[in-house]
């Protein structure tokens, strides 16, 4: 029973007992369409045969052994994602802030092998890198660190898509080691930087020696319409993080490096009982074959144009939408007041959506939806904020 649970959320009151593709079914069988994905974890929607199929097969087989033994499984999952990011080496974790933590201690090895005797690293307000104690700390939202101090040291908070401000810190401390950041913003109100930022970056930690690190946790595994959302630019990151969407459901993240900080981390630095496990790993392989078969990076990349396209120009005389953005179908509709209430009108209308940032209302639909499903989305949507904005 519910009240048998720690209040760590205000559930919206549906309980959902099965999904086929972008559709799920509540135990009354009211249908919803979702356009959260279990935020931006189900790319390949619900029930995905061929993932539950490699889910069912392999727990048939062999579920878990530890990272004490060769994990086949593990090292064919590590080759596909380094050849779809560029980068050279992986350690796999259970979740988004487990592979953030991984990055975090990265950058303080990275740190200390400069002789840094107090490594910091760069983090950006509003953003949203997970809820342990050193990923709250790197989060720039005050309402997550709340009650939790004292937090850790090593954190330097800057403006998100502000250059100027990282050279400043540059100029001013001889103790980075590197920056950590998101290439959209999702949790902070889907923030898209100029296109010029990331290389920006880039440029930056090269003349400073740090290591540029991206948290891909919500913009990964194809949901900006590139496998990375730093692919949209011209460089490359030293560590990205990755997991939501990479098990479609099945807890599994991973924490990717490069170059010099591929080899940061020796046997004893860092462990994990469950992590990359036979299970997760056969679920994980299963997912990026599915993308890559039925061409979901590219789908997301032409339905999310299109569905900004279709928004703009049905909210186009609503006053009170500031601003309509995203990239692929990573997409937020900022309105100029709160309006969370409009998660509740969307689930009584059988629409799955969420708001973020108090004033953004977030969409995160599969990656397989249809153009007649993206229509859906845009008309109902539409209509909720113009009845609300009334």
């Amino acid at each position: 029973m519910a009240e048998h649970l720690m209040l760590t959320y205000n559930r919206l009151p549906v309980q959902f007992e099965r999904g086929e593709g972008v559709w799920l079914w509540d135990n009354e069988n009211k249908q919803y369409l979702d356009a959260l994905s279990g935020i931006a974890v189900c790319g390949l929607g619900h029930a995905h045969p061929l993932v539950a199929r490699a889910i069912a097969d392999q727990a048939g087989q062999l579920v878990h052994t530890s990272n004490l033994y060769g994990i086949a499984l593990q090292e064919q999952l590590a080759e596909k994602l380094c050849k779809l990011s560029g980068m050279d080496r992986v350690f796999f974790s259970n979740s988004g802030a487990e592979s953030n933590e991984a990055a975090i201690k990265i950058a303080r090895l990275f740190g200390h092998s400069k002789n840094i005797d107090n490594p910091a690293i760069i983090v950006m307000e509003n953003s949203f890198h997970g809820r342990t104690m050193a990923t709250l700390t790197a989060t720039g939202n005050r309402k997550v660190q709340a009650g939790f101090e004292p937090l850790l040291q090593g954190f330097i908070r800057v403006p998100y898509n502000d250059l100027d401000a990282i050279r400043t810190v540059a100029a001013n401390s001889q103790s980075v080691a590197a920056i950590l950041l998101e290439p959209i913003q999702g949790e902070g109100g889907i923030n898209v930087p100029d296109a010029a930022y990331l290389d920006g970056i880039r440029a930056i930690c090269d003349d400073n020696d740090w290591l540029m690190m991206l948290d891909e946790i919500q913009t990964g595994m194809g949901r900006t319409g590139k496998w990375f959302a730093y692919q949209h630019s011209q460089s490359s990151p030293d560590v990205v993080t990755i997991a939501k969407a990479l098990g479609n459901g099945v807890p599994v993240g991973a924490c990717l490096a490069r170059g010099k900080a591929a080899d940061m981390m020796q046997p004893g630095s860092h462990g994990t009982t469950f992590g990359g496990n036979p299970l997760a790993c056969r679920a994980a392989i299963a997912v990026v074959e599915s993308l890559e078969q039925q061409q979901c990076v590219a789908n997301a990349g032409k339905l999310g144009a299109y569905m900004l396209t279709g928004f703009a120009t049905a909210l186009a005389d609503s006053e009170g939408v500031r601003d309509i953005r995203g990239k692929g179908l990573m997409i937020g509709i900022e309105l100029d007041r709160p309006c969370a209430e409009l998660v509740q009108k969307a689930l009584m209308q059988g629409l799955l959506i969420n708001v973020t940032a108090e004033r953004v209302i977030r969409l995160l639909p599969p990656l397989i939806l249809t153009e007649k499903q993206a229509d859906m989305i845009v008309e109902q949507v539409s209509n909720l904020i113009r009845e609300f904005l009334v």
